[in-house]
Formats: C-alpha cells, sequence, structure tokens
C-alpha cells in the first residue's frame, strides 16, 4: 500500500536540516508493520470508519515511526492513534498517553478511557502518564512526540490558557537529539494566527510553525494527505457539513 496521490506534493515540501534534500517516491511506502497496525483486529470498529478521513497509515508512515521506537502521545483522547502506535512500536517499544493535568482539573474522568485501554494485555506497553503541558516529559527519552488536533486547545482558557512557549521547549527536552515532533490540526484562515482556536477550534500553521522553531527544533516538512481544499477555513470544526473533512496540517520538527 503506496502514499495517496499527494506524496508527489510531499515530496516538493520537506526539507532535512535545512537542506534541499528530497526524498524519493519508493521510499514512502506504507509498510507491512504499519498495515498490520491499522488492520488491528482490536481496533474499534468506529475508529475505522474514520481512517479514511484521519489517513492513519500515511501519517504514521510520515512521522518514521517504528518498532522498538518510544513515543508520547500528547492528549490521545479516546486512543484513536495510541492503539496504532502500540502495534507499530511493538513489545520492545512503549507509548506513553499523556493526559496533561489541565485536562484532568475540569474534567477528573478525561483519562479514564485511555487508562482501561492500556490495562488491556494486548497494549502492554501503552502507560498513561500525567503532568501539566508546560513540563511535557516521560520517565525516559522518547524518539517521537505526537499531537493531532489538540495544538489550537492549548490557547483556549478550558486549558489554562498554556504558556505555549515552555510547553514547546518541554516537548524539546522530552525527546532524544534527533527525535521528531508531529503536529496535526484543523486549518485556519492565512494569517489569522491564534483568533480562531476557541470560536472555531482551528489554528494558522503560520504561527504553530513560528512557535516550535522558537523552542530550538527544525521543520523537516508538512505533509498534504490530510488536506481538503474544499474547506473554506471559515467554519467551526463540528459543524456537520464539514466535520470529519477539515482541512488539516500535518507538520514534521526534529530536535537537532
Amino acid at each position: 500500500m503506496k502514499l495517496s496521490k499527494y506524496a508527489a506534493l510531499f515530496l516538493a515540501s520537506t526539507f532535512l536540516l535545512g537542506g534541499s534534500a528530497h526524498l524519493h517516491a519508493a521510499d514512502l511506502v506504507v509498510g507491512p508493520p504499519i498495515v498490520a497496525a491499522v488492520n488491528d483486529p482490536g481496533r474499534p470498529e468506529a475508529d475505522k470508519q474514520r481512517d479514511a478521513d484521519r489517513m492513519p497509515g500515511e501519517s504514521v508512515t510520515f512521522a518514521g515511526m517504528r518498532a522498538g521506537d518510544k513515543v508520547i502521545d500528547l492528549i490521545p483522547g479516546g486512543g484513536y492513534f495510541t492503539r496504532i502506535f502500540s502495534k507499530v512500536v511493538g513489545a520492545r517499544g512503549k507509548v506513553y498517553a499523556l493526559v496533561p493535568n489541565e485536562m484532568l482539573k475540569s474534567r477528573a474522568t478525561a483519562a479514564d478511557g485511555i487508562k482501561q485501554l492500556a490495562a488491556e494485555p494486548a497494549y502492554a506497553n501503552i502507560e498513561v502518564i500525567s503532568m501539566p503541558l508546560n513540563a511535557v516529559k516521560a520517565p525516559v527519552p522518547v524518539d517521537i512526540v505526537w499531537t493531532s488536533l489538540n495544538y489550537h486547545d492549548m490557547f483556549n482558557p478550558s486549558f489554562g490558557p498554556v504558556d505555549m512557549a515552555a510547553y514547546n521547549k518541554s516537548v524539546f527536552s522530552a525527546l532524544k537529539p534527533g527525535g521528531t515532533y508531529i503536529i496535526i490540526d484543523h486549518v485556519a484562515e492565512s494569517g489569522s494566527g491564534k483568533r480562531d482556536t476557541e470560536k472555531l477550534h482551528r489554528i494558522d500553521p503560520a504561527i504553530v510553525k513560528d512557535q516550535v522553531l522558537a523552542a530550538g527544533f527544525l521543520f523537516l516538512g508538512e505533509s498534504p494527505v490530510l488536506a481538503h481544499p474544499g474547506d473554506d477555513h471559515k467554519g467551526k470544526v463540528f459543524d456537520t457539513n464539514v466535520r470529519g473533512k477539515t482541512d488539516q496540517f500535518l507538520l514534521k520538527f526534529r530536535r537537532p
């Protein structure tokens, strides 16, 4: 199973260590371990129904996740990606499902579902952890920090809001040198900055890039596999006419 037609566009937008080296199309293949993780029979049917929109195989391949990796799944929600990560990294790897203190303060049961998942023998490499978002860390340095559809929430009153400079610096510190930071979120209008984070639950990818680069990361590139050109970026992401079909960015950064 190869990446979608957007792979060629991704090649044109990928930069490694600030240079202009490009990956080859042959490198952008969703390999058997990731295919098997996506096809895991333990995944809920409701999750599988979302795969056509969330493109998990392509997204995890873009992240470069592999067996043995240690991963922070930051704000894992119901565990959509957590289950897939668990199977990709395997018995030698580890998935730290991080439910931040900010969520637990407003909803004490926020971690209950992911704790139930971590208690299942089939997902024994998942560990649930909690801490403030300005102090993200795991028991050991990790290979990947991943957060999907959550970055915009950190600007909103329900999360504090978060000190974003401190948050991104803590992600930097949580990673091994050479580690990868993946951010997926709903696209807001160009130039809007953080204007729409609360009202529409969208954010301008430009402000995300600026903040992450300010923390010391290198920008590796972005993949358009989650792009939806028909989305005009003006509607709330929960509106029935756009829910599940929002234009989303998928950004990849590296700790030097």
